[in-house]
């Protein structure tokens, strides 16, 4: 189905490190899209403020798996992305949201502040994009990781991590008409 047929739907994709989620995103979009173009957000570190070999051969990953016709957007600026996208158009996958968190924390180098700080600092980009996805009229498909399911290190930063992207996915989810859950490669939606 295209993308022009689909509406303004939204899509919140969760699972664990390796559950098959960012396949899963990739295989619902194309259905969107067929073999049309989609946007491709990687809210990561881009390669010219922090080139990452990790990153980039991640990216590099995803680039070779996926149509030729998908554009690729690094950026750590979500709402700002999906602003410039408004109307209709291709469909948008962001792919993942964990990275966009860290790399907020690691733009405001604020790891060490008190953890009230640090979700105000989440909240305030949150809200933006929050009002950015809801004024799209494209298909948006968001990826994240399940922090609720998942392991996450027993050491402050990872507490601190746990409950920022914990807080992310709860709020960006109410703005989706679904959420899927993929566990080791099925999908559950609810």
């Amino acid at each position: 189905m295209s993308s022009s047929n689909h509406g303004a739907r939204r899509v919140l994709v969760t699972g664990g490190v390796r559950s098959g989620k960012s396949r899963h995103a990739e295989e619902l979009v194309c259905g969107w899209a067929g073999d049309g173009p989609v946007v491709y957000v990687a809210p990561g570190p881009t390669a010219a403020e922090d080139p990452d070999p990790d990153w980039a051969a991640r990216l590099d990953a995803h680039r070779r798996r996926r149509p030729s016709a998908w554009t690729t957007v690094e950026t750590r600026d979500l709402a700002g992305v999906l602003r410039g996208v408004r109307g209709a158009g291709e469909p948008v996958l962001v792919d993942c949201l964990g990275t966009w968190v860290t790399g907020i924390l690691d733009e405001e180098q604020a790891w060490d502040r008190p953890p009230a700080a640090l979700l105000a600092l989440v909240e305030a980009r949150v809200d933006a994009t929050l009002a950015a996805l809801t004024a799209t009229d494209r298909p948006v498909l968001l990826v994240t990781n399940e922090v609720g399911l998942g392991v996450v290190p027993e050491h402050r930063s990872g507490r601190v991590f746990r409950d920022l992207l914990g807080t992310v996915n709860q709020r960006l989810a109410t703005a989706c008409e679904e959420v899927h859950l993929v566990v080791a490669g099925r999908v559950l939606v609810l």
